[in-house]
């Protein structure tokens, strides 16, 4: 597609900034409904955070789930982030909540349509699999592995990952890969190797691929190394008109929008003014793109939007990693492992360590002064710990230290700053509770999603700390993504402080005011409803049929 040319003006219908699954799930909705669209990513990359993820999707009422015989329904699903959320989110958030359950299901078929896009429903339980609605399989989906060769010119232009997509999202968390890695890959041996051989790729990858695929095939112009630097305005409106991008190379070019602009550039973690000022306390790592510096917060902003949860971000434990010459992290469960636990700066534990949500745990905020309660935190542990888990050891080599050792617990206290005492009768306490074979402080491994990270048995979780020499690992906050950002309504219209629509200004994925927040109600909560919400943006966007003309680009 060439965008037409008047005034000096580029002309199309739709503009998407950003070229992650959210961006390029709009992108492919609006060209798919015969709009003219232009993706426009500031990185020489394409597919920002998601393709470097797992790219595991929550879609509630999806129909693989039902030919599975999984019973769902968008009431269940509704009923289930009523009861899950939390408290007083409703208020505001239920409008969204439902347009999500009414379109997930959509989108899903849309994908699977429109490109080579497969999923298969996991067994993985709800997180909060025993509120009201919940479910204890079918809702998060794996995709099957794709051709890269398919995005076609940018197939060798989707952004690396620091792990590796030749695994399925299904085949990483049931084939034991991160405890027997070896034994892992030769029971895969003869499917990794022909994928290896012809191209074929999971997770966040093929995601991409799949993605980018149908947005050719629809005709969407996709750029690279575009960034959106200015959002045009209508002077008597303030309605959003287009945009002015920066090349490469410092060049500026106006673009015009017929129909509208889409934000989703992801989250705003690697601006370090904005995290520390919405994220104070200690931060362990941030695992997406050093191109997440709040392009679209601060866009929308600059056009008059009302930004909202600014605090809520994608939680979860990580290991160190070497990414692009630089060390960051990469979302891992290693915590999740027996002969150890989780305590606050106090020395006592706070939750379970199996929780799904641990993020939030550890996120947990003094309402008074919007400063960390729990931080800094440790995993303490004993020496068996780190015997299990040979990819955990090499992750860990990328910093020598990150892991601290001792002999005893005084001298761990010690070198961690936690009260000597405390820790002590925490992990006695702890102790006692692996050998009665129940945690009757936090419950750990008795959850439908726990029991499931347990391998259904929470004895097999619950070890005791005993043997020396005694291991403490930091256990911060870890940012995958920002949540917050320009609040939208259930159409994905950008609003401003007083209620109103920016005309021609939408929102999805990790750029907008989340629904959901830092909260995980799927083991999908970030991929599947930020693609579902840039269906919706362009779903509005199809419904709109109105024409700029070029007020506010200077014609």
């Amino acid at each position: 597609m060439k965008p037409a040319v008047g005034d000096g003006i580029e002309w199309a219908d739709v503009l998407v900034v950003g070229s992650g699954a959210a961006a390029m799930a709009a992108a492919l909705t609006a060209a798919a409904g015969g709009l003219e669209v232009v993706v426009l990513e500031k990185s020489p990359w394409l597919g920002g955070t998601s393709a470097m993820s797992g790219a595991s999707t929550w879609i509630p009422a999806n129909r693989h789930a039902r030919a599975a015989g999984l019973q769902d329904s968008e009431d269940e699903a509704l009923t289930y982030l009523r009861a899950a959320s939390p408290d007083g989110w409703a208020e505001e958030e239920d409008p969204l909540w439902q347009a999500f359950v009414s379109a997930a299901p959509r989108l899903l078929d849309l994908l699977e349509t429109e490109t080579p896009l497969r999923f298969t429903p996991t067994k993985e339980a709800d997180p909060f699999a025993e509120k009201p609605g919940g479910k204890r399989g079918g809702r998060n989906l794996s995709i099957e592995p794709v051709r890269k060769s398919v995005a076609g010119p940018f197939a060798r232009r989707i952004r690396p990952t620091p792990i590796f997509h030749i695994f399925t999202y299904v085949e990483m968390t049931i084939s034991g890969s991160y405890h027997h890695p070896i034994k892992a890959v030769l029971s895969l041996g003869p499917r990794l190797l022909w994928r290896w051989i012809t191209g074929r790729r999971g997770q966040g990858t093929a995601l991409i691929a799949g993605l980018t695929a149908g947005c050719l095939a629809r005709g969407c112009r996709i750029e690279l190394d575009a960034r959106v630097v200015e959002l045009a305005t209508d002077p008597d409106t303030g309605g959003v008109t287009g945009a002015t991008v920066a090349g490469a190379d410092g060049r500026r070019r106006r673009l015009g929008a017929r129909r509208g602009v889409v934000l989703a550039t992801g989250g705003f973690e690697w601006n370090k003014a904005l995290r520390e000022k919405h994220f104070p306390g200690p931060t362990d790592w941030l695992c997406s793109p050093r191109a997440n510096e709040g392009d679209g917060q601060i866009l929308a902003e600059q056009v008059g939007a009302r930004l909202a949860h600014m605090d809520q971000a994608n939680i979860h434990p990580a290991v160190p990693v070497i990414y692009e010459g630089k060390l960051q992290g990469v979302p891992v469960a290693w915590h999740a492992e027996p002969h150890s636990i989780i305590v606050d700066r106090n020395g006592r534990r706070f939750v379970s360590e199996l929780d799904y949500n641990i993020g939030e745990a550890l996120d947990e905020r003094d309402p008074a002064t919007g400063e960390p309660i729990r931080l800094p935190a440790w995993l303490i542990a004993d020496r068996r710990f780190l015997t299990r888990s040979l990819p955990f050891r090499w992750f860990a080599s990328k910093d020598k230290s990150w892991i601290r050792r001792a002999p005893d617990l005084d001298a761990l206290a010690a070198i961690t700053g936690l009260p000597a005492e405390a820790l002590k009768d925490e992990i006695a306490r702890f102790n006692g509770f692996c050998a009665a074979g129940a945690d009757k402080d936090f419950h750990r491994a008795e959850s439908a999603n726990e029991r499931l990270r347990a391998e259904g048995d929470p004895r097999n979780s619950l070890k005791p700390i005993l043997r020396p020499p005694f291991v403490a690992i930091p256990m911060n906050r870890v940012i995958l993504g920002t949540k917050g950002g320009p609040r939208t309504n259930d159409q994905g219209q950008v609003l401003r402080p007083d209620g109103s629509v920016i005309a021609g200004l939408y929102c999805a994925g990790n750029a907008m005011a989340n629904p959901f927040g830092t909260r995980s109600l799927g083991a999908g909560t970030t991929i599947g409803p930020g693609m579902t919400w840039g269906y919706i943006c362009a779903q509005a966007m199809l419904r709109e049929n109105r024409s700029l003309g070029a007020r506010g680009l200077g014609g």
